[in-house]
């Protein structure tokens, strides 16, 4: 990880996300289709011979997500950083949610407990350690957002409120649960510009961390990734191998979902902002 002055380190408080990675049961296939998509380079972070292996994605030097062995299902998985795992591992349970490995320390990196809400969408939890979580964001070819899709978005939030501190506010409009104290927390560190960036940006924007949007079937955590073009991206992940699955236009975004060789499915986002802001 690059953490030279230049590049001030990017850190995450309670209850924000801050690392994505996929589980895929042919790592070097997903090395390939995710360096030729994304223009990503790879550095293996376990010992050679230890049975699996946990490969941390980066571009132009800093740390942007990681490809693992997995032996499920292959999918993208979100972090949400908290002070202590151990004790908001514990709330879990009391909140209707399930804690379905951990918490384990995973070596100098950090602690980490997989959970799983009251609608079935699983999730990490994440101490970090020496692994902050992701240095580079929100800009082509890096992790720029994840969405908790949700049959009932009020249940969703009798969880993630109290455990996490999300908030959702009807002055944001749908979809946007925030962390009061973000905005603040990224002034002081990595975007002291924010409010003239999000000048004209509804109250209590600069404090969002994630999506919430209300959809039947199955809960679960998706992840969007920025491209400076939809279409041409959607075309590289198809030559590729992936499938297109959707494309849509919003009034901030060109969007298309993709599944990736394996089947992990993802986001590609280019924001298109309407004129003048």
């Amino acid at each position: 990880m690059d953490t030279s002055p230049s590049r001030p380190v990017r850190t995450y408080p309670h209850g924000v996300p801050c690392w994505v990675d996929t589980e895929q049961p042919d790592v070097d296939a997903a090395l390939a289709f995710y360096g030729a998509l994304f223009g990503w380079e790879f550095e293996d972070r376990l010992p050679p011979g230890a049975g699996e292996r946990y490969v941390v994605a980066s571009l132009g030097g800093q740390d942007v997500a990681a490809v693992a062995t997995g032996r499920g299902e292959p999918g993208w998985i979100t972090y949400v950083a908290v002070d202590d795992v151990d004790a908001s591992a514990r709330g879990v349970p009391d909140l209707g949610g399930e804690v379905l490995d951990g918490p384990t320390t995973v070596g100098p990196p950090g602690r980490m407990a997989t959970v799983r809400d009251p609608q079935g969408a699983t999730f990490r939890l994440w101490e970090p350690g020496a692994r902050l979580g992701a240095q580079r964001v929100n800009e082509p070819g890096t992790w720029n957002f994840s969405v908790l899709r949700t049959p009932d978005v009020a249940r969703a939030l009798h969880f993630y409120g109290p455990l996490l501190g999300w908030e959702v506010s009807p002055d944001l409009g749908a979809g946007m649960a925030r962390v009061e104290g973000y905005g603040d927390h990224l002034a002081r560190t990595v975007n002291p510009e924010i409010d003239a960036n999000q000048a004209g940006a509804p109250p209590g924007f600069r404090d969002v961390v994630a999506g919430v949007l209300e959809e039947p079937g199955p809960a679960r955590h998706t992840v969007t990734f920025a491209v400076a073009d939809r279409d041409a991206a959607a075309s590289a992940a198809e030559r590729a191998g992936a499938v297109v699955l959707s494309s849509v236009d919003t009034g901030w975004t060109r969007e298309a979902e993709v599944r990736d060789p394996q089947g992990a499915v993802l986001t590609l986002s280019q924001f298109t902002p309407p004129e003048g802001f």
